[in-house]
């Protein structure tokens, strides 16, 4: 099932980012199968599910014989390596294309495939610190705050990767060559904040941490602090939901969009706000003041809204978004290498052949 059912991916193991497009790819139906190293531990979680986990030795010259093997009827890899490994391994996009001219090569990094610092190590917080994000994030007066790992691993990173992936699979559909797919977590980080540039070149836009007005500058949007110890989220932009939002409070609202008011007027919000706990103030406002609480794991699993959404599936977020004829399959958990002999016997690999490669270590 799925909008992708008929697509074959080859996966190479990795972290983070490249399992993400993966898994994207995995959910929407099609079959990915993902060669890690013989004893690997990867799974099974969210980002390794959906999945035909092989185990095989890229150090081993019939472990990239596998590999090669695999991809030689694949419609598309994903491989998460810093530039240069999968050329020294043997099985970089020129010897694959050359194999398969109809292969989707995709290529995940932090900084590219050329550049002054495509061999420089780094993490998600690197690369959203050079692209600009990481300057805005946080509060007024302090330094930046990290965002999790979301801006670019998986933001600017997998997912990037997995509409780069769409995009050329769909080209080759439509006749174009099989290519290069390659995803910076950089780049993309970059590209997230598009409409940040926009602000900037029409001069709204103010460098440091909380800033904006979607940066937490604005009283009206923000998160406040409640006497229970829980989070208000406040995103009253429009001034019908600003009028709300202060008739709840017990404010005026004149001069909304009085930069120079801002600091005072969060003041008082927040004063207001730590008199109640979290979910009384929930109760207290219409929906129309656009306010939310700031839940938890545990609590969005069990909000009534996503529970209706099915938004969660188990102890991970349920695939999305949502197709009206070719619904998603249910995510279903991957164990490591639990695919290793089914995968090689549809290679032609007899008993005996995947015996030995066992005992050799090649495979597992």
């Amino acid at each position: 099932m799925g909008t992708l059912s008929g697509i074959r991916i080859i996966e190479f193991g990795g972290i983070g980012p490249g399992p993400f497009a993966a898994m994207m790819l995995a959910d929407h139906g099609a079959e990915v199968i993902r060669i890690e190293r013989p004893g690997a531990s990867f799974g099974p979680h969210a980002l390794a599910r959906n999945r035909k986990a092989i185990g095989v030795e890229l150090k081993a010259p019939e472990g990239v014989e596998i590999a090669r093997a695999l991809c030689r009827d694949a419609d598309g890899i994903i491989e998460g390596f810093r530039p240069g490994v999968m050329e020294r391994l043997g099985l970089g996009p020129e010897m694959l294309l050359g194999d398969n001219p109809r292969l989707v090569y995709g290529r995940m990094t932090g900084w590219g495939q050329d550049g002054p610092l495509a061999q420089t190590p780094g993490h998600d917080i690197n690369y959203i610190a050079l692209a600009g994000l990481l300057d805005g994030i946080g509060a007024p007066g302090g330094p930046p705050v990290a965002p999790v790992n979301y801006l670019g691993d998986f933001g600017g990173g997998g997912m990037l990767l997995a509409f780069g992936m769409t995009s050329a699979l769909l080209g080759v559909k439509m006749g174009a060559p099989g290519q290069v797919v390659d995803a910076a977590m950089a780049e993309g980080a970059a590209l997230l904040a598009s409409m940040s540039w926009g602000f900037k070149a029409a001069g709204m836009w103010q460098d440091g941490p909380g800033a904006n007005l979607l940066s937490g500058a604005a009283p009206f949007y923000r998160t406040y602090a409640c006497a229970d110890g829980g989070t208000v989220a406040v995103g009253a932009i429009e001034p019908q939901f600003y009028a709300a939002l202060v008739a709840g409070l017990g404010e005026d609202g004149a001069g909304q969009m009085d930069a120079a008011a801002w600091p005072a007027r969060t003041a008082r919000f927040a004063a207001i706000f730590a008199t109640r706990a979290r979910d009384a103030w929930i109760a207290h406002f219409t929906p129309e003041a656009c306010v939310s609480p700031v839940l938890t794991f545990d609590e969005a699993a069990a909000h009534p809204h996503n529970v209706a959404r099915s938004t969660f599936a188990g102890s991970a977020p349920a695939p999305a978004p949502r197709f009206a004829a070719t619904p998603a399959s249910p995510p279903k958990a991957s164990q490591p290498g639990e695919w290793t002999d089914r995968v090689l016997a549809g290679l032609g690999y007899d008993e005996p052949r995947i015996a030995a490669l066992r005992a050799a270590g090649t495979i597992g």
